[in-house]
């Protein structure tokens, strides 16, 4: 049983290294990503705000249609429906 522990502890030690090691990877591509995205839009500037106004339109589209596709329309069904009866 102690060396099944002491096998594991050393383990975790390795594990931690490549959590760090992957962390700091990470780090450093999307450091490298913003720099990229930053000289990109510095020289088209113009091309940039239509792509976020674009974006911005999109999730505004999907936000809208999320709400539409909720329990709305039984609930107009049903007022038309009363509103024929009368």
């Amino acid at each position: 049983m102690a060396d099944t522990k002491s096998t594991s502890g050393e383990g975790t030690g390795q594990s931690q290294e490549a959590n760090a090691s992957f962390i700091k990877t990470a780090q450093d591509a999307i450091g490298d990503a913003v720099d990229a995205t930053l000289t990109a839009v510095k020289e088209h500037p113009v091309a940039a705000a239509a792509i976020a106004a674009g974006a911005a339109a999109a999730v505004g589209g999907a936000a809208y249609a999320a709400t539409q596709l909720g329990g709305e329309k039984t609930d107009k069904a049903e007022k038309s429906k009363t509103t024929t009866k009368k």
